[in-house]
């Protein structure tokens, strides 16, 4: 009867193990960095830098928040070289990827005339201040209109310093600047800061061609406020304001990245919407569309974030936040390069305890690869952290009945406190006197078998596992096992139990039918949340 047993055992566990199921995630939270930030609208990392973040101001200064404390003096003050205000001010700061030896960073601001300047500072001998007086000009570029400024630069993958310029305000690109190859509005732009002035690559994609300006790699840009590189695969994110119509998330592979001429569209498209302004082609195929985007129920102005590549959420790797300044929504989602996977919405889950997070200007990334929130109004500055786990279990799925015209059914015993190490499973309602046993795994699902529904699931990553002892029940259909969490089987097997993790368990049982036919049945599922 045992080898039976074990080889309908076998059979249930391949087929369970294909299920599809959805992939479980962390459950996230924000934590306070610090406030007394005004206005934040960038929050950088020095490279090799692991205990500072340096956070702009809108108002033309630079803090430090070194080791979670907000620095008095500031690291940097240019106040009096800016006009800030609206989009206006000091928009971005960039460190030179080989900063621990040279000092070197750049920053974006608009000056007294209101008007781009890109422009390179240096650090004292004091690390925590640096020099107001400008090293030299990148590149400098009138604006039209107050507005859309853009502002955003990032050192890429190939070490090229890349700038986000806006199309130079109003409402829909008046002067069409974005379309235009000889102005640097409405662009991304690269640079080689280590090349004297004027600082082109000679593989920027126009270097040749005598219609675009050199500077420029890609084109049709509205208001790009905030662009990042994915850190692990070099991959380029935008996030670009629209209109009155749509928010879009542009990407860009690695292997386009700086070098490839692109068109993502505006002031034709606003995302995927033609506009049907005077001028435009919405039809021409070279014209790049977005992988996301969002309408007016959703939204009036995208905040672009960072793809998160930190070790403290690893089921969150290659996932990208990002926000809507009005309506303060924040999402993730992650995309393969052809179809964008697993977008979830992050609002009430991301808003603190004491409040919801409210004029959300900037994201952050620190040199661990976890990701901050800056907030304009507040001036305050959060990190998105795991919650805290609260220990409990949640019945789910459905049990059908067995032959004796009963459901069974899984529950736990002691608690899910790792310290405590006193869970057990119980099942209750089985079929009297037949062998069975628990099994456990991360996904949840409900899938016909035998005479009744598995309900929990492996995946490619984690199978399921099967807990060893065939346990037989009593004349009740009642069985009982306390399991020792830290026997290796559930600290270094294939799906260790840990503080903050969720597994969902099963107990399957031989169900001898009318006529002794032998088959088999399930009760419902359990989903526990393990905590410290």
């Amino acid at each position: 009867m045992l080898r039976n047993i074990a080889i309908t055992t076998a059979l249930f566990f391949g087929l369970v193990h294909v299920a599809p199921a959805a992939r479980a995630q962390t459950p996230l939270t924000t934590e306070l960095v610090t406030t007394g930030i005004p206005s934040p609208t960038d929050i950088q990392a020095a490279p090799g830098d692991n205990t500072r973040l340096f956070v702009c101001q809108r108002n033309g200064q630079i803090r430090v928040i070194e080791n979670g404390t907000l620095l008095t003096a500031p690291f940097l003050n240019i106040s009096s070289l800016i006009s800030s205000g609206g989009e206006r001010g000091l928009l971005g700061l960039a460190f030179h990827p080989d900063y621990q030896a040279n000092g070197r960073f750049f920053v974006n601001f608009t000056n007294n005339n209101g008007d781009t300047r890109i422009t390179e500072f240096a650090v004292t001998t004091d690390p925590n201040v640096a020099s107001p007086s400008i090293v030299q000009t990148i590149i400098g570029y009138d604006q039209d209109f107050v507005n859309h400024n853009a502002g955003a630069l990032h050192f890429g993958p190939d070490g090229m310093l890349y700038v986000a310029s806006g199309d130079g305000g109003s409402g829909n690109d008046p002067n069409r600047r974005a379309q235009d190859p000889q102005v640097l509005l409405g662009k991304l732009l690269r640079f080689d800061v280590d090349l004297p002035a004027p600082f082109i690559p000679a593989d920027n994609p126009f270097v040749n061609d005598p219609q675009t300006r050199d500077e420029i790699w890609a084109l049709g840009m509205r208001n790009p406020w905030r662009f990042c590189f994915d850190r692990a695969t070099g991959d380029c994110w935008i996030a670009d304001v629209g209109q009155n119509a749509r928010e879009e998330i542009n990407f860009t592979p690695r292997a386009q990245v700086g070098t490839t001429a692109l068109n993502f569209g505006w002031r034709c498209l606003e995302g995927t919407r033609c506009t049907n302004l005077s001028g435009c082609s919405c039809t021409d195929a070279s014209l790049v569309a977005p992988i996301q985007e969002y309408d007016r129920n959703d939204g009036f102005s995208i905040t672009g974030g960072y793809v998160y590549r930190g070790s403290a959420i690893p089921d969150l790797a290659g996932t990208y936040f990002y926000a809507d300044f009005v309506t303060n929504r924040i999402w993730s989602l992650e995309f393969d390069g052809a179809n964008v996977q697993n977008f979830t919405e992050r609002t009430s889950e991301l808003d603190p305890p004491n409040g919801a997070l409210g004029s959300i200007s900037t994201f952050g990334q620190d040199n661990d690869g976890e990701i901050y929130i800056g907030l304009l109004s507040a001036g305050a500055v959060y990190k998105i952290v795991p919650a805290t786990p609260d220990c409990g279990a949640t019945n789910f799925c459905t049990a059908l009945p067995h032959s004796t015209g009963a459901t069974a059914s899984i529950g736990m015993a002691g608690s899910s406190e790792m310290s405590l190490n006193n869970f057990a499973l119980f099942a209750s309602g089985s079929a009297p006197l037949q062998f069975g046993l628990f099994f456990y795994g991360p996904d949840q699902a409900q899938s016909p078998s035998g005479e009744g529904n598995i309900c929990v699931g492996g995946n490619a990553s984690t199978p399921l596992v099967r807990i060893p002892m065939i346990l037989q029940s009593d004349v009740f259909g009642t069985v009982f096992l306390p399991l020792d969490l830290t026997d290796s089987l559930f600290v270094t097997g294939p799906a260790p139990i840990t503080a903050g993790s969720t597994w969902n368990f099963q107990f399957w049982f031989r169900d001898a039918a009318p006529g002794g036919a032998a088959s088999w049945n399930f009760t419902d599922g359990l989903s526990v949340l393990f905590c410290p």
